[in-house]
């Protein structure tokens, strides 16, 4: 049985992003062709802050989670960080990733045991929690220890989040 312990919580500043996004739901997923497209490109962006790969998910909206349905389409994005926009190449885009308050958690093993640190998140850490969902983008890092297909692969999933009212 997976065991998850209680994510940190940090407020995290802007950051500045760049690479590429795709439109897809849960049942049409698109993220073996966003990324199939953008590694091979990442080291094309200059001005990088390091190797981390940050793949982002911007839903329309909050009600996302609360009336999930796998077929309501969300944006996601294959990004790294920069410290400037000076220099985009033209197959990128950039993003503003915008900061605030934010539970971390960690996820070990393969992709296919996400859904189960997501029902953990929004069944049992959230209900018991001071925090409620923010209305910004979520993203993950898949930094060094990040390895595809491995069971010891880890990604560190930030979730936004404000106190309840």
């Amino acid at each position: 049985m997976d065991t998850y312990s209680a994510p940190k919580i940090i407020t995290l500043q802007d950051k500045k992003l760049v690479g590429q996004s795709v439109e897809m739901s849960l049942l049409e997923n698109k993220t073996f062709e966003l990324f199939s497209s953008f590694m091979p490109n990442r080291r094309q962006i200059p001005n990088t802050v390091d190797t981390a790969i940050y793949e982002v998910l911007v839903y329309d909206s909050i009600n996302y989670f609360s009336q999930f349905n796998p077929n309501t389409t969300f944006e996601k994005w294959a990004t790294v960080e920069v410290s400037d926009y000076e220099s985009i190449p033209e197959t990128m885009t950039s993003y503003n990733l915008r900061g605030g308050l934010y539970a971390v958690f960690m996820h070990k093993g393969l992709a296919e045991a996400f859904p189960k640190l997501m029902q953990f998140i929004f069944g049992e850490w959230f209900p018991k929690s001071e925090y409620v969902l923010d209305d910004r983008a979520h993203f993950h890092v898949l930094g060094d220890n990040y390895k595809k297909d491995s069971p010891d692969s880890e990604e560190t999933v930030y979730i936004p989040i404000r106190i309840k009212e």
